[in-house]
């Protein structure tokens, strides 16, 4: 495979002593194909760079090389925002770069895209077995990587700043709109996203981007990133499979709901949320049947103490399950479940929960659920639930003393009489000591209730 080397106007030579000195060149070299390394300097695109199958294009670095938009290519905001799903309708036209369709091993690279007057950096349909790694993706209106039915993908090692806005349907200030991504994956299997860091620096709501966004995952594992926007990831409404959610710092909120929980795969697994840091206290969006959430650490403030650790605000009946072992969480706001639709087969075993005084404060039962649940297929057991300060009840209303209530140490909890708790053999609490590193390169360590930053 031969190697085409790219350089700005005045910049220093490729080492074959051959410097191209135009953006027309850098084209030229991609429209051939292979691996393309491109030196340092400032590349201002007039219409977006196509990568055909096979392409690597590999820069000298972030801030080395730096890919943009030219000052007379501007992408249409009134295309924005866009049926989410409905590729026939995207505009494809305001991405800085292109992945031909269908193209297969696909990579990018080592550089920085930015483009303020562009949709996103990188569009891709039906593509196969793409690498996209070690790239600044800066300031876009809508997203910074979106891709369409893609497998066998990996995005790594990049930083996404300030990539997407949130676009309002009909007049200003109307409710509802669409809010872009970082990442935005559309039907994405095979596939893992890690290594990744999502900065916001702007404030307003209009502003507002989602850290991984995607629509129908299939085994695709999202770990060891460090997402500081808002909504840390979402995935709602499609039929997934297989998600891993494992080993990521997050600040914002994990939304995976479904109208009435949806399918249960044949693994028996739709989402498995493990090993994170959770920062927020409205943590995950609820509901879905067929979760493990387990070996997290729900860390909160509160003086912060807006939400429930789990929110679920439909009105369909859902089958279930969701199993949640071995949590450690502190001080979760206005509770620890809170579901509106009647739900089944829950577990909430072996977690350790400690309440403090909240600002507002919070007093209500610490679980939620809708009265036409069946508790009978709800366990809660085996747990370490202590309110320091403010007591509170275990629950939100009498019908869910129906659930199996044993073996739990309570602690500050008004309302026992209602459910009994007879005591067992076992030892309440989580079943081994939590310890693990998360975020970007693991950087951050969480040892039991103990969070600290790796030198």
């Amino acid at each position: 495979m031969r190697t085409i080397f790219v350089t700005a106007v005045l910049l220093i030579p490729s080492v074959r002593g051959e410097p191209v000195k135009s953006v027309d060149a850098l084209v030229e070299a991609v429209a051939a194909g292979g691996r393309i390394e491109v030196a340092e300097g400032l590349f201002e695109l007039k219409q977006p760079l196509r990568l055909g199958a096979g392409t690597q294009l590999v820069g000298a670095g972030r801030g080395k090389t730096v890919i943009t938009a030219a000052a007379g290519w501007k992408a249409d905001p009134k295309t924005l925002p866009d049926p989410e799903t409905n590729h026939a309708k995207f505009d494809k036209s305001g991405y800085l770069l292109r992945l031909a369709d269908k193209a297969e091993k696909v990579s990018v690279s080592s550089m920085t895209l930015t483009g303020p007057a562009m949709h996103g950096a990188i569009y891709g349909w039906a593509n196969d077995a793409v690498e996209i790694r070690d790239l600044l993706i800066e300031d876009f209106m809508y997203a910074g990587i979106r891709t369409y039915k893609t497998s066998n993908a990996r995005i790594h090692d990049c930083e996404f700043v300030d990539t997407g806005g949130r676009w309002e349907r009909g007049a200003p200030g109307t409710k509802g709109g669409i809010t872009g991504g970082g990442i935005f994956v559309i039907w994405i299997s095979d596939s893992v996203i890690f290594n990744n860091r999502f900065r916001r620096t702007r404030e307003g709501p209009e502003h507002n981007f989602y850290g991984i966004k995607g629509r129908q995952g299939k085994r695709l594992r999202i770990h060891h990133n460090t997402i500081e926007v808002n909504f840390s990831i979402e995935f709602p409404f499609e039929n997934d499979e297989d998600i891993e959610i494992d080993h990521n710092v997050l600040s914002g909120t994990v939304s995976i709901p479904k109208h009435a929980g949806g399918p249960v795969p044949e693994s028996g697994r739709t989402f498995r949320i493990h090993h994170n840091l959770f920062r927020d206290t409205y943590s995950i969006e609820f509901v879905r049947n067929g979760v493990e959430i387990d070996h997290n650490l729900f860390d909160f403030d509160v003086s912060k103490d807006h939400g429930n650790l789990i929110s679920a605000f439909g009105k369909a009946p859902a089958a279930g399950p969701v199993r949640m072992h071995n949590n450690l969480i502190r001080n979760p706001g206005r509770g620890v479940i809170w579901m509106n639709e009647p739900y089944a087969g829950l577990e909430f075993v072996h977690n350790e929960v400690r309440c403090e005084t909240t600002a507002t404060p919070r007093t209500e039962g610490l679980f939620g659920f809708n009265s036409k649940s069946d508790f009978a297929t709800y366990v809660i057991a085996d747990n370490i639930i202590e309110c320091r300060g403010t007591p509170r009840p275990l629950f939100r209303n009498d019908e869910s003393a129906g659930s199996t209530v044993r073996n739990n140490r309570l602690t500050g909890i008004t309302d026992e009489e209602r459910y009994g708790n007879p005591q067992g053999d076992g030892s309440p609490g989580l079943e081994a000591p939590l310890a693990f590193d998360c975020g970007v390169d693991g950087e951050t360590r969480v040892e039991g209730w103990k969070v600290k930053e790796r030198e």
